[in-house]
């Protein structure tokens, strides 16, 4: 549900895929390729288009770049199949987020960030506001702070494990009903591309 040729015309245009594109530029050997060329690229280095992805996932952006299929025309079993891959792709683009890796989400930012602002904090408590007498109880806090934070983690990686997982399934499932729709003539792919993002500046 992924359009290499916006994905080529992506890297070669858009600023934030500068780094892919000089991946691409050393692949190549070329500083100027061509989006023929890059579209090469991405199917002979499948880590080009996994570097895509994850830059997208980072900046909120989705890496389904179908829209939902138009239900006006529809009808009985056509019309059906339709209505799952809509339900589908809302949950899809809902859980994309998950697909991350855990190490590079801003979950796991977010938790060195409040640790990093307890360790200041108790720095503060001791150093500064001199409760030498208390500094036990609060490295003690801080410790627990830190298996607090510990637990925390571990919890969502877990969640970033299943919904990545469901994620995966309910993308085979979607575009098995999609290939189902486009055999029965209820559909065509070509039409629900969109082949540019609005969130691109």
């Amino acid at each position: 549900m992924t359009n290499l040729e916006r994905v080529a015309r992506e890297i070669k245009t858009v600023g934030l895929y500068d780094l892919i594109l000089q991946d691409v530029q050393k692949i190549l050997k070329t500083n100027h390729p061509t989006v023929e060329q890059i579209r090469e690229v991405l199917d002979k280095h499948p880590q080009i288009l996994r570097d895509y992805k994850q830059t997208n996932v980072e900046y909120n952006l989705s890496n389904i770049h179908l829209k939902d299929i138009p239900l006006d025309n529809l009808e009985g079993e056509c019309l059906k199949k339709a209505k799952k891959v809509n339900e589908n792709l809302k949950v899809l683009r809902e859980i994309e987020k998950y697909t991350l890796d855990f190490e590079h989400s801003s979950t796991l930012v977010i938790i060195f960030s409040v640790e990093f602002f307890v360790l200041f904090s108790v720095q503060y408590l001791i150093v500064l506001l001199n409760l030498k007498d208390y500094q036990w109880y609060i490295y003690s806090f801080f410790a627990l702070s830190i298996l607090a934070a510990w637990k925390y983690a571990k919890r969502e990686k877990r969640k970033y494990e299943v919904e990545n997982e469901r994620f995966e399934k309910l993308y085979e499932e979607t575009l098995k009903i999609l290939e189902e729709l486009e055999e029965s003539g209820c559909v065509r792919k070509s039409d629900l591309w969109i082949m540019e993002s609005e969130d691109h500046v």
